[in-house]
Parts: structure tokens; sequence; C-alpha cells
């Protein structure tokens, strides 16, 4: 699994069986993802389908920055995301504590 499975398969899927996560969010979110299987990528909860596109788009209200592995590992349960924070290894740009927590039950 890599962070594009999981950007472009698994979070779709989870929006296509819980619409209302993306009416929750309701924000344009950047991934910058490095490594292996990394890239950049737009989530936009602001539209009803088609939420992910590759490159990061102008004024998103949060980038989210990230090793291909640490996504991973956090989406499979094996990091804890605070802890992931707290250590410096997923980083929230602005830090808006609020929208990471939705985020969360998102990923």
């Amino acid at each position: 699994m890599t962070a594009k499975d999981i950007i472009e398969t698994q979070i779709p899927e989870v929006l296509k069986t819980k619409p209302e996560l993306a009416k929750d969010i309701n924000a344009v979110i950047n991934f910058d993802i490095s490594g292996e299987g990394g890239g950049k990528w737009t989530l936009d909860l602001t539209k009803a389908e088609g939420w992910v596109s590759e490159g990061n788009a102008e004024g998103a209200k949060m980038l989210i920055v990230v090793s291909n592995d640490d996504f991973v590992k956090i989406r499979e349960k094996k990091l804890n995301a605070q802890m992931a924070a707290m250590q410096g290894k997923l980083k929230f740009k602005p830090m808006d504590m609020g929208l990471a927590m939705k985020l969360a039950k998102l990923l």
C-alpha cells in the first residue's frame, strides 16, 4: 500500500459511503507526501464528487506534510497520528486542530 492508493482509491471509497464526512470537513486540503509512493495531491471536500486531483491547489485551507511510510502506518493504525504530529513526522500547515480532528475521521 502507498499514499497514492490511500488518497486516490481508499479516501474516495470512504467518501462515497460516508458523504457526511465531506460536508463536515468542507475544505480544500493539500497533501505533500515524500518518499517512494508519495507525491502531491489536492483533496477538495467542497465538491459533491471528484474530490482528488494530482498536484497542490492554490488557496488550500491546510497542507499536510508526511512521508509515504508514516502515512501508510497511520492509515493501517500502526502509528498514532497524534504521536506522529508530536514527533514532527506529521505536519499540518497551518496547525488547525479542529480541521485535523475532522480529517482523522476520514483517514
